[in-house]
């Protein structure tokens, strides 16, 4: 017999709206806000190291594909597996924090909300910097991965130098408006977040959008391998990706996300 739509299992079945959506995602940036800043730390490290499996997969496909037009389009297939460890593995990722720290402090403005924001920003992105640091740092010194891949993930790498800073920034923007629209919707596809990962970052490796962390595991790479200096790396290629990242993710997706149901959520817990 069908569910009946006011029944238990119907109510389940129904696709949340965005008010639900509002408040779930709101709701995980709170409980993100309170965890101690250790936890904090060692969940972004994780995530760190983690998010240079997408390199890693890159790079074994870019070497074992043949030099043909469509090589970059199926090397882009490896640059999902970072976000799927890593989102779903529940580790602290810098960008998919953007919007989830964001909608506690739009939805209920206080000294409080933004410092604690502020907060939750700078210690992951610090640790998620150390994370790809070191995980650049054993590829580069070639304790990790063979001599070939470590080859062919210095060539996918080398893509980000096609961009001044300006151009990163311009191109990060997309980039954090996507990973932002990620941690929006999974709570309403929590049986399909393996496609919806999938989906979302494929497009962000296949278009070439700029994407924080990637790009700092990219940047450091290119840095310890003297393909680039240390005032580019840093300036030119991390900084301009993590501000462009931060106004499509905690700027753009946030307001529009938040806009759509102002007037509707309570301003009062």
């Amino acid at each position: 017999m069908d569910e009946q739509p006011d029944s238990p299992e119907g109510k389940a079945q129904k696709a949340a709206d965005a008010k639900d959506l509002h408040r779930a995602v709101r709701e995980a940036g709170e409980g993100e806000l309170d965890r101690p800043a250790g936890a904090l730390f060692w969940s972004g490290l994780a995530a760190g190291i983690a998010i240079h499996s997408s390199l890693i997969a890159e790079g074994a496909l870019h070497a074992g594909l043949p030099d043909a037009p469509w090589r970059g389009l199926v090397a882009a297939l490896g640059y999902p597996v970072g976000f799927l460890v890593v989102i779903l593995g529940r580790m602290q990722l810098f960008t998919e924090s953007t919007i989830t720290a964001m909608l506690p402090l739009v939805t209920r403005p206080s000294v409080w909300a933004l410092q604690r924001t502020l907060r939750l920003w700078g210690i992951v992105l610090l640790a998620n910097l150390i994370g790809t640091a070191l995980a650049a740092a054993m590829v580069a010194t070639g304790v990790l991965g063979s001599p070939e891949i470590r080859e062919a993930m210095i060539a996918v790498s080398a893509r980000i130098l096609e961009l001044g800073g300006w151009g990163t920034f311009v191109n990060a923007i997309p980039a954090g408006f996507l990973i932002a629209v990620v941690a929006w919707i999974l709570p309403n596809g929590r049986s399909q977040a393996f496609w919806i990962i999938l989906a979302i970052t494929y497009v962000i490796a296949a278009a070439g959008f700029s994407h924080s962390i990637v790009g700092a595991d990219e940047a450091f790479l290119l840095l310890f391998t003297d393909r680039v200096d240390a005032m580019r790396a840093v300036f030119g290629l991390m900084i301009p990706a993590i501000l462009g990242n931060l106004v499509g993710g905690a700027g753009l997706f946030t307001l529009l996300a938040h806009g759509q149901v102002q007037g509707e959520v309570p301003d009062q817990p």
